[in-house]
């Protein structure tokens, strides 16, 4: 199968019943720029099955990380989410994606706003030293259903912050900010100095009423200074989108920079 490489899977975590990740040997001749997708899959009768994964590891990593929702009558992750370390899965050899930090204009704070598995792309951006080289602040949002599926919290909130080679710049400049839709969640990113405070609601709600700016204390959205990656399902992309466009952001292209970029795709055609 041409275009198409084994791997095998060298580990494997389940977040909660819905969702999980799994890891793979990297070829050293594969790179990636941090944002980007590859297609994923097995072999099901014969053929490849694949599907769209971001990459959710750094770009220099020996392994390659992927985030997946499980679905139980789903033609590929009903068969993925039994892998086990040791099994073969298979992979693009050629990565693609319009969702890279170059694809934005120079800025000051990045927002990295996902819903759901779109928070793969992100882990893989902000494991990237380079990219807090770039940015005064970044503010990731990671926004799901139930606080199960909150998933990568421990590498947000401690692994990051204490990496011995660019710790130093996470502390000073991530903000992780997660929030829930269905149930009621108390946070607070540094327990032992902060009040845990309520995080729910949907990012639109959260830009739209400026709760998003207060609870992070950023200055206003500015087209002058504020970048946006947006990675999510395709209701979420369309409103923030709209939103955007209505406070003077400019959507980036393949061939043009913009304020804000997506997956183009991801989109349902």
């Amino acid at each position: 199968m041409r275009n198409l490489a084994s791997a095998t899977v060298t580990e494997v975590h389940h977040w909660n019943d819905t969702l999980f990740s799994f890891k793979t040997k990297r070829e050293p001749s594969f790179r990636f720029e941090s944002g980007q997708f590859v297609m994923v899959g097995l072999e099901v009768a014969g053929r490849p099955l694949l599907r769209a994964y971001s990459i959710a590891s750094a770009n220099y990593a020996d392994e390659l990380e992927f985030f997946s929702i499980k679905v139980p009558d789903g033609a590929l992750t009903s068969r993925l989410q039994h892998i086990t370390p040791g099994s073969s899965v298979m992979h693009s050899v050629r990565p693609a994606g319009t969702l890279v930090p170059g694809h934005l204009l120079p800025g000051k704070h990045l927002y990295l706003l996902a819903t759901g598995t779109g928070l793969a792309p992100f882990m893989s951006i902000v494991r990237d030293p380079l990219i807090y080289e770039q940015y005064d602040k970044i503010i990731l949002v990671h926004c799901t259903r139930w606080v199960s599926e909150l998933a990568y919290q421990e590498e947000l909130l401690k692994h990051l912050p204490n990496n011995p080679y660019f710790g130093e710049e996470v502390s000073a400049k991530l903000i992780y900010h997660p929030s829930v839709t269905r149930e009621e969640y108390l946070f607070s990113s540094h327990p032992e100095r902060n009040t845990p405070r309520l995080h729910t609601g949907r990012i639109t709600t959260l830009l739209e009423s400026g709760e998003l700016i207060n609870a992070t204390c950023q200055p206003a959205l500015n087209p002058a200074t504020a970048r946006f990656m947006l990675c999510g399902n395709d209701e979420m992309l369309r409103d923030l989108s709209e939103m955007l466009k209505s406070k003077g952001f400019t959507k980036a292209t393949s061939r043009m920079q913009g304020h804000f970029v997506i997956e183009q795709a991801f989109l349902e055609k």
